[in-house]
């Protein structure tokens, strides 16, 4: 590389690594506030610890990705450590982030164990495929290395990517696949749902809509995360592989707790007295907000049904 190239390339990566720090920063302070409302004054639960590790091991992630390269000089074994241990992290956060859809697809199925173990079992096989790819693309340095560019002016580390983007692509079709499987589990959901309330004329629940959202979203950002992931193997301008690495960096570390607190924040500008500690996510999907409360009961058939909303309720509950 000529020194103009190496120039252009530490400059698209400097810029990158600004904006990540920056975007983090501010969507951690932006809510901050929420978080201490709905998580440190509150009674912990099972989403508590999901939250926090999404929210805070995204964090060290996104910050440690805008350190790694030009930003600040690393030297080369330690910097390709550290690329990998980036790498290896990626797919643990990318982990967490599918138990939590898990969770609330079982919560939504009114706690099927058939399809919890079903899930489970998909879910298993998934990460045993994302091990053995991180082992096979960025734990071997014949296919990911680190070189290191030296300069007259600056020394700098950039990532490697010696094989082509074929591995990646079809390490991305099972992980893809699954995530369009979770997505039509929600979307048959709302649609069973909508049909129910439009049966007895009532409006939608918030909250059954609201989560399917999110797993659309998610779904969606995963997605362009995989795509990104198998283009960075191809040859690619630099400017294209900074905005690649910008995205796969920040954006998952971002949504990821949003979708979470999300939920939190709509449930504190409703009104319900049906709260529960075992699954501090979002308000009970089964239960309408109080102006249908009385309508509700109007409808409500008998001792097992209310069962059976108990049960989501405790699942899906928001703790005190």
């Amino acid at each position: 590389m000529s020194d103009e190239e190496v120039a252009y390339a530490l400059r698209w990566n400097n810029n990158i690594a600004i904006m990540i720090f920056g975007v983090i920063s501010y969507e951690y302070i932006l809510h901050f506030e929420k978080e201490v409302k709905f998580v440190w004054t509150r009674q912990w639960s099972m989403m508590t610890y999901l939250y926090l590790i999404t929210r805070y091991f995204g964090i060290f992630l996104a910050m440690l990705s805008a350190c790694w390269g030009g930003l600040l000089y690393i030297p080369d074994r330690v910097s390709y450590a550290l690329a990998v241990l980036l790498e290896w992290g990626f797919s643990v956060f990318f982990w967490f982030a599918e138990a939590i859809l898990i969770w609330r697809l079982y919560a939504l199925y009114n706690r099927s164990k058939s399809l919890l173990y079903v899930l489970i079992g998909l879910f298993l096989i998934i990460v045993a495929l994302s091990v053995g790819m991180d082992i096979y693309l960025y734990s071997r340095p014949v296919a990911f290395s680190v070189k290191e560019i030296v300069t007259p002016n600056v020394d700098y580390c950039t990532s490697s990517f010696n094989i082509g983007p074929m591995p990646a692509i079809y390490a991305s079709i099972p992980i893809v696949s699954f995530d369009i499987f979770l997505v039509i589990l929600a979307i048959v959901v709302l649609v069973r749902h909508l049909k129910e309330r439009k049966e007895i004329q009532m409006r939608p629940n918030t909250y059954v809509v609201l989560i399917v959202r999110c797993h659309i979203i998610y779904f969606l950002l995963n997605l362009t995360n995989q795509i990104l992931l198998a283009v960075l193997w191809a040859n690619i301008p630099p400017a294209v592989t900074s905005l690649s690495e910008g995205f796969i960096n920040c954006a998952p570390f971002v949504v990821a707790p949003r979708l979470i607190i999300s939920i939190w924040g709509s449930h504190a500008r409703d009104n319900c007295t049906h709260m529960s500690t075992a699954f501090e996510d979002c308000l009970c999907w089964t239960l309408p907000p109080t102006s249908e409360l009385h309508e509700m009961d109007c409808y409500e058939s008998g001792p097992d049904e209310r069962k059976n909303t108990a049960e989501v309720v405790e699942t899906l509950g928001l703790g005190p």
